[in-house]
């Protein structure tokens, strides 16, 4: 396996694939470094409807297409975890668990993970009625009564997908308001399997014989369920850049109107930056961009 590019990307998010995109389509040599499935956040979305020219897609579909339209461009993706970032004079050493890799400019495109709610039972009962996906888990619980925590667009979209396989879905909510298009909130509330509980907070969850037995909120309320999905934000998938000073203080990396960081050869974008709006056409408009400053050096 070749180890040193022009250019490296790490992480197969939207922005990154787009960014590979660009750049091998005006020749440059270019890589990707992806850790888990090409895709990153749409993989575990159920529909997309709002990416222009397209009426309707599930998340994995559009992210295997983009998946194989850089693959075809012969973009090779190293599928390993990145442990360590080394600056070198003028280059950026990238170290793996399997291998060191070399590259003059470094795209990071690294993305979001679900928040926890730091809760009594939430990390043992992970992966044992706790889920952060509901395209990946929402089968399981066919015909079963579920709770969705959130507030947001992904609360209100994954409760709406759930309601179409479960028996009842639980829309747990601290506030009264949801963040939300109105249109969407409408269509939440016209669903007939779907309850909304709002004002109101998770405090602990409950196990018996290992898994989910059921919810406790703040009022007493107990409330039994089969499985719960939180969607409750994010925060930015950043733990290797620590070593570079290029952080804000909640994690989000710094960047200027170029996309570059305090190291001109060094440039973020997609959900790991902060921006007003994480959608998938914003992190495409990121990757390009990216690409662009970098073609013009």
């Amino acid at each position: 396996m070749q180890s040193e590019y022009q250019t490296i990307i790490i992480g197969g998010g939207v922005a990154g694939m787009t960014a590979a995109l660009y750049l091998k389509r005006a020749g440059e040599n270019v890589a990707i470094i992806e850790c888990d499935a090409p895709g990153g956040q749409i993989t575990r979305t159920s529909e997309i409807e709002n990416y222009p020219g397209i009426l309707k897609i599930n998340g994995p579909e559009l992210a295997f297409q983009m998946y194989e339209q850089v693959t075809s461009l012969e973009v090779p993706f190293v599928f390993q975890r990145v442990i360590s970032l080394e600056l070198e004079n003028d280059s950026v050493l990238i170290h793996t668990k399997k291998q060191q890799l070399k590259c003059q400019n470094l795209i990071l495109t690294l993305g979001r993970n679900p928040k926890k709610l730091g809760i009594e039972n939430e990390k043992e009962l992970s992966g044992k009625g706790i889920s952060w996906c509901a395209v990946c888990d929402g089968p399981l619980y066919k015909n079963k009564e579920v709770a969705v925590i959130g507030g947001g667009r992904s609360a209100i979209e994954e409760a709406i997908y759930l309601s179409k396989m479960c028996s009842k879905v639980t829309l747990i909510h601290r506030r009264s308001e949801f963040r939300a298009d109105k249109s969407l909130v409408d269509e939440l509330k016209n669903v007939s399997n779907i309850s909304l509980l709002t004002r109101n907070q998770v405090v602990k969850f409950t196990e018996k014989e290992g898994r989910l037995h059921s919810i406790v909120l703040e009022d007493g309320i107990d409330l039994k369920v089969d499985g719960c999905f939180e969607f409750i934000g994010q925060e930015p998938s950043t733990e290797i850049c620590k070593g570079l000073d290029i952080l804000d203080s909640e994690g989000y990396i710094e960047v200027n109107s170029n996309y570059q960081t305090k190291y001109p050869n060094i440039y973020a974008g997609g959900d790991c930056i902060k921006k007003d709006l994480y959608q998938i056409i914003t992190a495409c408009s990121d990757g390009a961009r990216i690409a662009e400053q970098i073609l013009k050096k």
